[in-house]
């Protein structure tokens, strides 16, 4: 339900980006860090935004790749420290096993 409310979301701006470029067949005179070039204002909007959404995925990618590294550490720990705890319960007896009256 969730990733179905966000595509919804991202189609919703799809579509209202194409409809704003179809409206807007200016061409303008787009700076970038190397040069310029000129594009009609419906291709700029529409790379922009395809661009910036390919870098949010990236980065939240990076982020979700990183906790699920995370994730995999702690849980190997839990595991050792499990295993650690049931061998030495293993080992010490019981005070009331070994006191004889």
């Amino acid at each position: 339900m969730k990733y179905l409310l966000i595509f919804l979301v991202v189609l919703v701006i799809f579509i209202i980006s194409v409809t704003l470029g179809a409206h807007n067949d200016q061409i303008i005179t787009f700076n970038y860090l190397l040069a310029q070039g000129e594009f009609r204002i419906s291709t700029l909007l529409a790379s922009l935004f395809g661009a910036g959404f390919l870098l949010g995925w990236a980065i939240c990618g990076l982020f979700w790749l990183r906790l699920r590294v995370s994730l995999a550490n702690a849980q190997r720990k839990l595991k050792r420290m499990q295993a650690q705890n049931e061998q030495s319960t293993a080992v010490i007896p019981s005070p009331t096993a070994s006191r004889r009256d």
